[in-house]
Order: structure tokens, then sequence, then C-alpha cells
């Protein structure tokens, strides 16, 4: 695949928000809209019609789950760059990936079903392009079931600390692979954050183009 930088002109400005469960990426992506005008396109699960039977059954629903979510985030993806409006969108396909991938740690995703997943990702990404950034909102894992005891939400009631640390983990890795190719902002969201001021870092950051700043 190409480095290239993608098109930092604020007029076709296309924000990923990446995070960890209950990092408050909802949040901040609905704020920025408002702020930035901006469209939003939202993580796909009030109408997720697998969420229910994934957090009943996971293991006979994982696949399917998946492969609902990353055709969801596909369809958001195009929409983005086919409409040609500045953009924000609440998790990006890109992090699909790391769900799929701690399934499988956990038992709970066939090993043939995640290689068809990866198989069928990496053909689509072949059709997508690039964010102008990636804004990577880091929590810890402490701070991130906190917040989704607050929000009391019933399906991720049997999310566990274990979980939430070896998801951390993976984050980890993801941003330092994610940054290689596409600019990432990577901001800690222990407190929440001044939308003025993340506006302002988003568009000083994405003109400068870099490939992984941390911002205070």
């Amino acid at each position: 695949m190409s480095l290239s930088v993608p098109d930092t002109n604020l007029d076709n400005l296309f924000i990923g928000i990446a995070g960890m469960i209950g990092a408050g990426k909802t949040t901040l992506a609905s704020a920025l809209g408002r702020h930035m005008e901006l469209d939003v396109y939202y993580e796909p699960v009030d109408d997720n019609e697998y969420l229910e039977d994934f957090y009943r059954d996971t293991k006979r629903y994982s696949f399917a789950t998946q492969i609902y979510l990353l055709n969801r985030r596909f369809q958001q993806h195009q929409e983005i760059i086919w409409r040609g409006r500045p953009a924000i969108q609440d998790r990006t396909i890109y992090e699909d990936a790391i769900f799929a991938k701690m399934l499988v740690t956990q038992g709970l995703l066939d090993e043939r079903d995640y290689r068809t997943y990866l198989g069928l990702f990496r053909h689509m990404s072949n059709f997508m392009c690039r964010p102008s950034a990636i804004i990577y909102l880091d929590v810890s894992p402490v701070s991130s079931m906190a917040r989704i005891q607050e929000r009391s939400r019933d399906v991720e009631s049997g999310v566990s600390m274990a979980y939430l640390q070896a998801l951390h983990a993976e984050y980890e890795t993801f941003v330092h692979d994610v940054s290689k190719r596409i600019p990432t902002i990577r901001v800690s969201w222990e407190e929440y954050r001044d939308v003025e001021e993340m506006a302002e870092v988003i568009q000083r950051e994405v003109v400068n183009a870099s490939f992984l700043r941390e911002v205070s």
C-alpha cells in the first residue's frame, strides 16, 4: 500500500475517533460535529440486530456479528468518501480487527473464521481512501470500566477487567501500527476535554500531517 499523506484540505476533512469501550467517542463525535459543522457517523449499536444474540451466545454469533459490523462500517466509510463532505466517524473500520482478534484469543471465534474475516477486510481496504486523521482517546482499563458501569448498558454487563486490560494492550499495538499509514493524534482522555480545544488540536495537527502525535 502507498504511504502517501492524506489530503489535508479541511473542506474534505475525514476524522475517525478510536478508543476503548466507554472512552467517550460518541460524546466527542457529537460535540465536534456541532462545533466544526461535520457530518457525524455513529457506531451501529442501537440498530445492531446481532448485538443481543452476540452477548447471549457469543461463540455462536461472533463471526456473524463481526461480518455485520465490518459491512456497516465499510458502508459508512465509503459514504463519507463519496459524499465529499467533512465528517467524523465514531469508531473506525480499522478497529474492528482488534475485537475479532480478542474473540479468537478467548476461544470465541474460530481461527478459520478469523482468517476469512481478515481476508475480507484486506480486500475491502483496497477500495478505501484513508481518513485525514485518527484521534485515539487513550483511557486506562480502570477508567473504561468505570464509564461502562456509569452508562449501564445491559449488553455490556459481562465485560470484565481482564478483558479490558487485554483490549487496552491490543489498542496499544493498533496505534503503533495504524500511525505508520494514517496520521494519528493520541490524546489522554482520563478527563474529558473542551470541544473548542479539541477542534483547534485537530485543525493544527491535521495540517501538520504528522504520523503520530501525542498532544496535551
